[in-house]
């Protein structure tokens, strides 16, 4: 039995990732989504305020980019966690 999703594209993607910084959070989604279109929404904050969570939307081809853009997301150092 085959319970892999099957994924049609073009599609919108959301991407969570988890860090300290805002700004820093941000920069990083810029150097590896840019120039492509992209939207950030702010997701959570810890209650001490030591990490903050982001929604990272943007429009991807196929599954290479998909792909792509959640290992060089993952890879950033600004970047805790990618979901």
């Amino acid at each position: 039995m085959n319970n892999k999703v099957e994924i049609k594209y073009p599609c919108e993607w959301i991407y969570k990732i988890i860090g300290s910084d805002l700004n820093q959070l941000k920069d990083a989604v810029f150097s590896v989504i840019h120039p492509n279109k992209f939207f950030i929404e702010k997701s959570h904050e810890s209650s001490k305020g030591k990490y903050i969570s982001l929604n990272v939307r943007v429009n991807v081809s196929n599954d290479q980019e998909r792909s792509t853009y959640y290992t060089n997301l993952g890879k950033h150092k600004y970047i805790k966690v990618v979901l």
